[in-house]
């Protein structure tokens, strides 16, 4: 059964200073389509080690150069290296579609080189397949996303849709992971850029209830409101 990563911050945690210290702040390039550019050179000088570290299955090898270059083109970027669903590898880079970055998203995937048998580049989180076949380790806690359940509060003239995420196991979440834990499925089930244009009130529930969907049944609820103007449900970009 597949695991999913969770997404890395573009910054190391180790790196955080003194908590009486300032945050230093970072620059933003200006030129969001150089920038991108110069991440894509840094790209492929670092494609060696990211290829070798993977292949070793030790991809922390390559995180803190990885995210330096990512912090180049944006600071408040997010990004993740895991399996891709037409090439072997994907590499991620998301703004978790806060529209003050889509610039620098949309510059980066405009400049990616042409996907090939190894490598496929996402400027959103798409969905998987088949989430009922992903499991996610959140601590100590293995997650099987086939036993999340979903409420769906369709609002037609809106087309969005309120929905409430249970998961049997969900006590025993530290209170910091119950988040991830509220929104980690849907992107993987609808993909990040459908999630945020579909779904209104979003909220995790401790006991089950009447009428709860699958992941799965939930993508098919969605895909009847039609396909947003991002992409169809379930279709990774």
């Amino acid at each position: 059964m597949p695991v999913m990563r969770l997404f890395r911050r573009s910054r190391k945690s180790e790196d955080v200073p003194d908590p009486r210290t300032a945050w230093p702040e970072q620059p933003v390039p200006e030129d969001a389509a150089a920038a991108a550019a110069t991440f894509w050179e840094a790209w492929f000088a670092l494609l060696p080690e990211v290829s070798a570290a993977l292949g070793d299955r030790e991809p922390h090898r390559v995180e803190h150069d990885l995210c330096t270059i990512v912090e180049a083109l944006h600071p408040r970027l997010h990004f993740s290296l895991d399996r891709g669903h037409r090439a072997i590898y994907s590499l991620v880079l998301t703004g978790q579609e806060d529209p003050e970055l889509r610039p620098y998203t949309d510059a980066w995937k405009a400049a990616a080189p042409p996907e090939d048998a190894i490598w496929e580049y996402h400027d959103s989180v798409p969905p998987v397949p088949d989430p009922s076949e992903v499991t996610v380790n959140l601590g100590e806690t293995r997650i099987a996303l086939a036993d999340v359940r979903v409420t769906a509060k369709v609002d037609e003239s809106a087309g969005r849709v309120d929905v409430t995420v249970f998961h049997p196991l969900i006590e025993e979440l530290a209170p910091e992971t119950r988040t991830t834990m509220t929104f980690l499925p849907l992107d993987a089930t609808l993909g990040e850029r459908v999630a945020a244009e579909r779904l209104g009130k979003v909220e995790l529930v401790s006991e089950a209830e009447d009428g709860q969907l699958t992941l799965l049944e939930l993508r098919e609820v969605i895909g009847r409101l039609g396909s947003p103007t991002s992409g169809n449900v379930g279709t990774p970009d």
